[in-house]
């Protein structure tokens, strides 16, 4: 989220990698529409630097998952997604056999009349990565490690999150018929939690840390000039300075960057060019996704909404 690229940018952001200072990262992510501010900046340099994993925690929709992709765009590295949920286990996160291709090649040797040798069944071939093992045994041979986005970390069990430290101590997975894997390059990490419960102590001391914020007005309004060009400024100036506002409120669920862009959208396409209170009531459905929250605002909040962008403009 940050200034649209221009000619040779990219190029001389790929020859600073590793970066080799805080700005270095700051005009990383601005070059792959990422705004960050110094704080989030100067934790992904570190983690880098010392390849240690980083864990973002925020609000939803602040921009959290969004670091791993940029990352990943940056590096060049393939962006490896592990999705966290309740009942997540090691068939899922790590590796599994796959019994369907086992099958057919047993039934193969049989029907050729050969001996049946039950290693084979357990080669690398019938092996099924899935993403802590793709992204441990995934980087080598000079290619650019890969990105692991552990995603919503707090969604998922006490007991996987134990099992989550323990590959990340070393970043090695040992797979009982085949032998162990190691990381020849260790991946970059980035785990993301909402904060649905917190996450244990020993994780959080195997991670650098950084809480991830709603976007300031400016920082907000950089987002909206970097993903919708095509809005006015200023309409994109009202709407950040709106959405500023019903951060104000006590709402459920506050509206994050993602609703921003959104909303700014809505409002360009249906070609107005400021907010009332009439324009805020029809569209609130854009930034507010909790009915409860649009009903706070709907009671008494319209004309707060309406004075806030015009603040702003």
């Amino acid at each position: 989220m940050g200034p649209r690229r221009g000619a040779g940018t990219i190029s001389d952001v790929e020859d600073r990698y590793p970066p080799s200072s805080v700005a270095d990262v700051s005009a990383a992510l601005a070059a792959h529409d990422y705004v960050a501010d110094e704080g989030l900046a100067t934790a992904v340099y570190l983690a880098l630097a010392l390849h240690r994993p980083l864990l973002l925690e925020g609000e939803a929709g602040v921009g959290k998952t969004e670091v791993a992709k940029v990352l990943a765009r940056w590096t060049g590295g393939e962006l490896v997604r592990l999705q966290c949920y309740e009942g997540l286990d090691a068939a899922q996160a790590v590796y599994e056999w796959d019994y369907a291709r086992q099958l057919l090649h047993l039934r193969a040797a049989e029907a050729a009349g050969g001996p049946v040798d039950e290693d084979a069944l357990y080669a690398e071939r019938f092996l099924v990565r899935r993403p802590l093992l793709r992204a441990i045994a995934g980087a080598g041979d000079g290619a650019p490690p890969p990105v692991l986005l552990v995603d919503e970390v707090d969604r998922a069990d006490d007991e996987f999150e134990a099992f989550l430290l323990e590959i990340l101590s070393d970043y090695s997975v040992t797979v009982p018929e085949l032998g162990t894997f190691r990381a020849t390059v260790p991946p970059v990490v980035v785990l993301t939690s909402n904060r649905t419960r917190d996450v244990h102590d020993a994780l959080k001391r195997r991670c650098l840390y950084h809480w991830v914020e709603h976007p300031d007005f400016a920082r907000e309004l950089a987002i909206l000039a970097s993903r919708v060009p095509e809005v006015p400024e200023a309409l994109a100036r009202q709407v950040a300075g709106a959405v500023e506002g019903l951060r104000g409120f006590e709402l459920y669920k506050p509206p994050g960057v993602a609703e921003t862009i959104d909303w700014a959208q809505a409002l360009a396409l249906l070609g107005r060019a400021g907010l009332d209170a009439a324009t805020v009531d029809a569209t609130l459905g854009a930034v507010l996704k909790y009915r409860e929250d649009q009903e706070r605002v709907r009671s008494g909040g319209l004309d707060r909404v309406v004075d806030a962008a015009r603040a702003r403009a």
